[in-house]
């Protein structure tokens, strides 16, 4: 008895605020981890817009060659709702920890393994073959990393501050993209053939100490107090999966659409529009990198705000500026594209990211969370964030490049498109019940 009133203090002294020593390495796990596993993930997607379509589809019409470059980088968002189910499946049976650890190893491994891969002059099809089965380890990976992340910072985190303790992960992501994308800017600067030989291949080596530090971190945290109190319950866990679609469909659904609107900035934005300025409008390669780092800062600084005001105002009315903004500015961004000028492409990109994704994406992590129980919160937060990374970010590039086509190299059938996918969120948002000041112990009872 007074093992198990021992235990239940300690708990109860790992939740005082986010000043605490282990909160604060709580936090930094949250972001460190995050950062490390979308550095993986994004650096795939800033090289398939600049580099995969000349080093392993070879032979292709540029058109189709870049085509085929982005189905690669799709691949990968597909796999993305199923490492959300089998990483959450876990992390929802035996705890949030392991699984962090086992998903941050599988990442880094796949992208080191990507950095030394043969281009395809060198061994044929086995190149792209075995690109694509990499990249379908990072989506598996990165589809379990997020939810674990974001779930150890708000089960920790008082009530009153869960919005900004979830947000150190969706701050992770951006953070992430900045580390890849100077990365390869750096890079971009050695002469052009010796980037495509063997250039591009630092960034993606140099991930095997970037998960060293990481694990060193993330191996110092503790479990989840909430998971933990709900496995001294000693109850019967059924299937997580099961319970989220057969119990939280209308969860699901809704949670999916609202995220999509934050993903389709990021794929149109950040992977389709770096093609389209570099190699449609003859930017300068290094310069478009550049911003895109700059403009993945605003992201981070934006996610601050947004999750911080989020815990004061509730997840659905910061969520909502973003999604208007988006809706507004979705032509006018697209005509910035067209203008072919690197100072128009900046603007574009610093309001996309820093304003509407930022907006959106800041209380999200929150915003899922408290869609579901404990019991299942692994699994439906990750599966909620993955169909809307899938949906949003995984097709938006291969999709915005038929609309160009479509609209005889005009932007805007693109535009209008972008533009209704915020207004579906806008709709999907209306019933959603807000959950700021929801009571997360009380819902696992």
């Amino acid at each position: 008895m007074s093992n198990l009133t021992d235990q239940q203090q300690d708990r109860e002294l790992q939740v005082p605020s986010l000043n605490s020593p282990q909160m604060r390495r709580i936090l930094a796990s949250s972001f460190i981890g995050s950062a490390i596993e979308f550095y993986d993930f994004i650096l795939y997607a800033t090289a398939a817009s600049l580099v995969f379509n000349k080093v392993f589809f070879v032979n292709l019409i540029p058109g189709v060659a870049l085509f085929a470059s982005f189905a690669t980088l799709a691949v990968g968002y597909l796999a993305r709702p199923l490492g959300g189910i089998v990483f959450g499946h876990f992390g929802d049976k035996v705890g949030r920890k392991g699984v962090l650890i086992t998903s941050m190893v599988m990442m880094g491994g796949a992208s080191t393994i990507i950095g030394l891969l043969p281009p395809t002059a060198q061994v044929g099809m086995v190149a792209p073959i075995a690109l694509i089965l990499l990249r379908i380890l990072q989506g598996l990976a990165v589809g379990g990393e997020w939810g674990g992340a974001m779930l150890m910072a708000l089960e920790h985190a008082p009530k009153e501050r869960r919005g900004f303790a979830a947000s150190f992960a969706n701050m992770g992501g951006p953070a992430g993209a900045v580390l890849a994308t100077l990365a390869v800017s750096a890079v971009s600067l050695l002469p052009n053939d010796v980037f495509l030989s063997w250039g591009w291949r630092i960034p993606f080596i140099l991930s095997v100490l970037l998960v060293g530090i990481g694990l060193i971190i993330r191996l110092k945290v503790a479990e989840s107090p909430l998971f933990l109190a709900l496995e001294d319950k000693a109850e019967e866990k059924k299937t997580p999966i099961m319970q989220v679609l057969t119990q939280y469909p209308k969860s699901v659904l809704r949670g999916t659409l609202v995220g999509m609107s934050s993903y389709t900035v990021q794929g149109l934005m950040t992977v389709w529009a770096i093609s389209y300025v570099v190699e449609d409008m003859g930017m300068d390669r290094t310069a478009v990198l550049n911003i895109k780092a700059v403009g993945a800062t605003l992201t981070v600084v934006g996610i601050w705000f947004a999750a911080r005001y989020s815990d004061k105002l509730g997840r659905r009315p910061v969520m909502l500026v973003g999604i208007a903004a988006g809706a507004l500015a979705a032509l006018p961004i697209m005509w910035l594209l067209q203008l072919g000028a690197l100072w128009a492409f900046a603007i574009a990109l610093f309001v996309a990211n820093g304003l509407i994704q930022a907006f959106i994406f800041g209380p999200f992590g929150a915003f899922t969370a408290e869609l579901f129980p404990t019991r299942i919160r692994y699994t439906g937060a990750s599966l909620v964030y993955q169909l809307s990374s899938t949906v949003g970010a995984g097709f938006t590039p291969m999709i915005v490049a038929a609309l160009v086509l479509l609209g005889g190299g005009s932007l805007w059938l693109v535009g209008i498109v972008w533009a209704a996918t915020f207004v579906i969120a806008a709709l999907a948002m209306r019933n959603v019940k807000e959950g700021k000041d929801a009571d997360l112990m009380a819902e696992q009872m």
